[in-house]
């Protein structure tokens, strides 16, 4: 007797594969960001440099929450992991926190004007809420155990 394998949708490792790669580039902008070089940071324009000084460190430790969190997930569900549902509950909450703060308690929107302000983290948000939908998905239909 041959074993019985369950078989995923190709659909379902393209978008896990999406989301692995989306949550990597946020990692790789949480690394970007937090341990940016002070020649880097002399070369921004002065009012971005300001903005650099509005983010307290509990900022900071959200931002790694939401994408190590998110990258969690992600690894998770191409493991097709049920974790990875409670990883995306985590990341999509620490990233409404996040995202709140950069648009509503720093000058972003002065700094870079509103539609550029605003494009990211509308992005990172939708791209949040769909991880964990997709998640939330994956264990109801079984895909994830």
């Amino acid at each position: 007797m041959s074993p019985k394998y369950s078989s995923t949708h190709f659909c379902f490792w393209i978008v896990a594969l999406f989301f692995l790669l989306w949550n990597l580039v946020g990692v790789l902008s949480f690394f970007t960001h937090t341990f940016i070089s002070d020649a880097s940071l002399a070369a921004l324009p002065e009012n971005e440099r300001a903005l650099y000084t509005q983010y307290p460190l509990w900022t900071t430790i959200v931002f790694g929450a939401a994408v190590f969190y998110g990258f969690t997930s992600a690894l998770g569900l191409l493991m097709k992991k049920k974790w990875a549902r409670i990883a995306a509950s985590i990341s999509f909450i620490t990233v409404l926190i996040q995202m709140i703060h950069n648009v509503f308690y720093t000058d972003s929107i002065a700094v870079y004007g509103i539609i550029e302000a605003i494009t990211m983290p509308v992005l990172v948000v939708v791209f949040s809420l769909l991880l964990l939908l997709y998640t939330n998905r994956g264990v109801k239909k079984g895909w994830l155990n």
